[in-house]
């Protein structure tokens, strides 16, 4: 029975899984994102496994019987990267593929283009560039001295971390580079909204105060760098990640910080405030709801940041035929894209 340690691919002509069209068959490099052990109504046990690149994933059975069946429950490892020579198919139950060849990728590998990087989705946009923008951002937009150094002294610490973070396990943003695109976005819509408001309000008391709402957008998420831990398979939650969650760690860094670069009580209450409230339901773990106007708005900026992503993913990866997507989504909502219904 063929053993992925045996199987040798004599010619190479690898295809990203990502680009292979329905009845393509192709050598490519995937990682394998998932293995269950299942078994159907009818009681035939099997293995739904995952493959992906950073393009496309694809889920599909590995039956008892099937030529893999002793391989994949013996020798596939999820987290694990592979040379595959698969036909893709597209079926009325999703992607497929059908196994030719497997093994596990070799240093010689490289030589043909392999990188782990390749197997996991990132974002379209450069870190460096957005953790540049970022800092530009806090130094224009923060104009309470304190608060900015501050913010700054948190970035400059977590700076390495952070041009890989995704900003969640699953959901939006879940990929390279995610992290910094969410929270770059969400200050960006912290800042337009505080603007907006102390136009429309110049009498509000208290005046609402841009540098802790910029500041609030900036470190909303910061406890995700200890909820969660970056393995070669994506995103996974740290036992304190499940255990503790990532907005009260994200109060313990901004504690920690504080050490060091000193706020005055009042500030760094708020600041607190923001964190802990920025999920505002206890059901998505906010202890507290938003109780300042600098917490509300962080809240909303984020809540729409993470709906429209979600959104976006929904209609680029449904394959439903009609004018709805449907409604095994993130969002659990059919999507509209247009166009006359049937209904």
């Amino acid at each position: 029975m063929p053993n992925p340690q045996t199987s040798l691919f004599e010619t190479s002509s690898n295809v990203p899984l990502a680009e292979l069209k329905h009845g393509q068959e192709a050598d490519f490099f995937a990682l394998l994102t998932a293995k269950e052990e299942l078994t159907t109504k009818d009681g035939k046990p099997y293995f739904r496994v995952g493959f992906r690149d950073a393009g496309r994933e694809v889920n599909f059975p590995i039956w008892s019987d099937s030529t893999w069946a002793n391989a994949c429950r013996d020798d596939w490892t999820v987290g694990e990267f592979f040379k595959l020579r698969a036909q893709f198919r597209e079926t009325n139950f999703g992607p497929q593929l059908e196994i030719r060849k497997i093994r596990p990728v070799s240093d010689e590998d490289r030589a043909e283009g392999f990188d782990p990087a390749m197997c996991l989705p990132a974002s379209r946009f450069d870190p460096e560039e957005m953790f540049a923008e970022l800092v530009d951002l806090v130094k224009t937009a923060i104009d309470e001295a304190p608060v900015a150094d501050f913010v700054l002294a948190v970035l400059d610490k977590y700076r390495e971390e952070l041009l890989t973070m995704p900003a969640a396990k699953y959901n939006h943003h879940a990929h390279v580079g995610g992290y910094l695109e969410h929270v770059l976005s969400v200050s960006r819509t912290c800042q337009y909204l505080a603007d907006k408001y102390t136009d429309m309000y110049p009498d509000m008391q208290p005046p609402l105060r841009k540098s802790l709402a910029v500041a609030g957008g900036v470190l909303h998420d910061i406890g995700k760098l200890r909820e969660l831990d970056v393995t070669p398979a994506g995103a996974e939650y740290s036992a304190a990640g499940s255990l503790i969650g990532h907005i009260l760690q994200g109060r313990d860094i901004v504690r920690e910080i504080a050490s060091d670069h000193p706020l005055d009580e009042e500030t760094l209450l708020r600041l607190e405030h923001i964190i802990v409230s920025h999920q505002r339901l206890p059901e998505w773990g906010s202890p507290k709801p938003p109780m300042t106007p600098e917490a509300l708005l962080v809240h909303y900026a984020d809540d729409c940041d993470a709906k429209f992503q979600m959104m976006l993913l929904a209609l680029a990866d449904d394959a439903t035929d009609g004018p709805f997507t449907s409604g095994r989504n993130p969002m659990h909502q059919r999507i509209y894209r247009g166009g006359e219904t049937s209904e």
